[in-house]
């Protein structure tokens, strides 16, 4: 291959929302940026399970924009796969990734191990993706590296991590190979944040690559999203129902912590007990107390907002509190009800109408969420179908993405126009509508790449 130009394969969120992995082939380097997990529609979470187009025991470094499990997931897969390279993120994401994977690998195993006890799986027997020992043979090639510095990667190649709000530890990536830029965004976070600081905007970018999670919607305002939350806890307890919030396990749980605790502390909802059941989100509460420049909560109010939580570790409380029908609000994960242990507080709370699960974040198509607000009245749960009568709502302002003028803005520091610009991590609907909002505000040309799509930049 000519070293003067690079080939860049799209191997995940392309065409899609989950499964970010885009492989960077400069000839005598290759380099991968994130390495996440599909979720959400079967053909997709199928794909998990299959090697991906490239040689793997050829890929020299991956580069992570942020901890979640759509941009980390993979990784033991990876090096069960014979990745033997260096894995670079910030000292914050890396802290995540650890804590996401061994979460993610605990849950595969015991969902495997209930599926063989119950015999409801058609593989014989259930196997995990991956387990802790898969995990454990990862994380010695975790590369810690400090934001907004310059790293020499190879030769006539550099990286650097800049601060892009969204969780802890998240940045977009800007990486020069052989004196041109690629930028890519990860996901993007807000501009007005009660947690988070605004992210930084690249100044340059030869290739961009930009997310479109919320491409066309756009977010109301965080203060406007209170008073419905206030007004669906109130409704909810009076009908003697509990208010359930599936969340990402890394900051929307915390940030659903602080909202409710100051609601608590103002005297506008009801003083109810408040559990917070997840223990990945039980150790990013740690990482709040150590990561004081990425966030925006004083040590005081993290301690005082987790003495008004009964913040769950185990899994035997979990499963005595599923049957308690008394009046609380439960935050748990996955954001998505794609697993986690919410899905055990759905099983046998699902029928009760009084109920009330909330979405706070984006629920990718195919996922249980999604299926949930599009109406569906069943749920699946371990095997067996769940009548599902609760109440269903979704509060927007609240979600870690830029919406679509976010991501517009985002852009309008850089110095010039992009000489390849393409757009991932986002539903066709979204994707189209940021293609359209890039022409419109900057007159630049977008592309939108499919699912191993392979494109040449010279």
């Amino acid at each position: 291959m000519d070293l003067d130009k690079t080939n860049i394969h799209f191997l995940g969120a392309s065409g899609t929302v989950t499964g970010s992995k885009y492989l960077l082939d400069t000839g005598d380097r290759k380099i991968l940026v994130d390495c996440g997990l599909f979720q959400g529609l079967k053909e997709l979470r199928l794909k998990n399970w299959e090697y991906p187009p490239v040689t793997v025991s050829e890929i020299d470094v991956v580069l992570l924009t942020h901890g979640h499990m759509d941009h980390t997931g993979y990784l033991p897969r990876l090096v069960k796969q014979g990745f033997n390279g260096s894995i670079y993120g910030t000292y914050r994401t890396l802290d995540i990734t650890k804590i996401i994977l061994n979460d993610t690998a605990k849950i595969q195993e015991q969902e495997a191990e209930r599926a063989n006890k119950e015999g409801y799986s058609k593989h014989r027997p259930a196997q995990p993706l991956y387990d802790l020992k898969d995990v454990e043979k990862t994380l010695p090639h975790f590369k810690g590296v400090p934001q907004s510095q310059w790293i020499t990667l190879f030769d006539g190649i550099r990286v650097r991590f800049q601060y892009n709000g969204h969780i802890l530890g998240a940045t977009h990536i800007d990486l020069d190979i052989h004196g041109k830029r690629f930028v890519f965004s990860g996901d993007i976070g807000r501009t007005k944040d009660l947690l988070l600081y605004p992210p930084l905007k690249p100044r340059k970018a030869d290739v961009l690559f930009i997310e479109s999670t919320y491409g066309g919607r756009f977010h109301p305002d965080e203060a406007e999203a209170l008073p419905l939350i206030e007004k669906l806890v109130q409704d909810t307890i009076a009908r003697g129902g509990s208010l359930f919030i599936p969340s990402f396990s890394v900051e929307r749980a915390q940030l659903m912590m602080l909202i409710f605790w100051r609601l608590l502390k103002e005297g506008k909802i009801p003083k109810v007990q408040m559990i917070m059941d997840s223990p990945m989100g039980t150790d990013v509460l740690e990482l709040f107390h150590r990561t004081r420049d990425w966030h925006k909560l004083e040590d005081h109010e993290c301690d005082e907002m987790c003495s008004h939580f009964n913040v769950v570790s185990s899994y035997r409380e979990t499963m005595e509190l599923r049957m308690d029908h008394s009046p609380k609000i439960v935050i748990a994960g996955s954001g998505m009800l794609t697993g986690g242990r919410m899905l055990n507080y759905l099983e046998t709370q699902a029928p009760n109408p009084n109920n009330t699960l909330l979405f706070v974040g984006y629920q990718a198509e195919g996922t249980r969420g999604r299926k949930l607000l599009e109406g569906e009245k069943e749920l699946k749960v371990y095997g067996k179908w769940v009548p599902f009568n609760m109440q269903v709502c979704e509060v927007e302002g609240l979600s870690a993405h830029a919406d679509h003028e976010e991501l517009l803005g985002w852009m309008d520091r850089m110095a010039n126009a992009p000489e390849r610009i393409f757009i991932v991590h986002g539903e066709k609907d979204g994707a189209i509508a940021l293609q359209r909002g890039i022409k419109e505000t900057y007159g630049w040309e977008a592309e939108i790449p499919q699912l191993y799509q392979i494109e040449e930049i010279a």
